[in-house]
């Protein structure tokens, strides 16, 4: 990402707002503007025109507050990426910032690092390759490069561990990440991959051949203790 890139913040909190201006900082994202009143940031966003939006859905007035800010933003400047902060994963919550124009949805627990992912993926499409895949192959297995690619490099590591039978404590462990920050990245597997649960999300990996063969499943590694 390139220092060209511009953002205005929106939180209640003036410490939040330090914090992800730290994290943008370190990404070579420049903050033209932070405010805790959804006015005052929509006025920001018409001033500057940034090419992001980091917003907390919140808390506000009233439910329908947040939402509509997001769109003003979106109608003000129709090129602006909007990336969602919440304390929360409720569905509908979810759901709805998405319609509202977000690109990304953060939960406020989860780490600087998949803020900063989740910033970059807003403006950078993460691309996996799959490998050489066998000449003889199931048809659902032949679009793996492109489906994959709506996921990030993260998600493809956590989906693959799940897929392996690890839990997510155990998948945080491996990726040395706190368990809610797995949650996180699991919650977006799954609303990317229009999916319900790990099992079915496991099945969607295997199908397309995106499971690793060099990696030791766990039935593997028991047989040959």
């Amino acid at each position: 990402m390139t220092t060209s890139k511009t953002a205005v913040l929106l939180d209640r909190h003036p410490l939040w707002l330090e914090a992800v201006e730290q994290v943008l900082t370190k990404i070579e994202m420049q903050v033209l503007g932070k405010s805790t009143s959804p006015d005052e940031a929509l006025s920001l966003v018409s001033e500057h025109e940034p090419d992001l939006l980091v917003a907390e859905i919140d808390g506000w007035e009233s439910s329908s507050d947040e939402l509509t800010c997001l769109r003003d933003a979106r109608e003000r400047v129709p090129g602006l990426k909007i990336v969602v902060l919440a304390s929360g994963d409720d569905p509908r919550r979810i759901d709805a910032a998405f319609a509202a124009g977000a690109v990304a949805f953060v939960i406020k627990t989860a780490q600087p690092e998949d803020l900063s992912a989740a910033v970059r993926q807003a403006f950078e499409h993460s691309i996996y390759f799959a490998g050489t895949t066998p000449a003889l192959q199931p048809a659902a297995t032949v679009h793996s490069i492109d489906e994959a690619s709506v996921l990030t490099r993260r998600e493809l590591e956590i989906l693959q561990l799940v897929a392996e039978g690890k839990s997510n404590a155990q998948v945080g462990r491996t990726l040395w990440v706190t368990e809610q920050t797995v949650k996180f990245h699991l919650s977006n597997v799954y609303r990317k991959l229009d999916v319900a649960n790990r099992t079915e999300a496991s099945r969607w990996a295997q199908m397309r051949n995106l499971l690793p063969a060099t990696r030791e499943t766990p039935e593997a590694a028991a047989g040959g203790r």
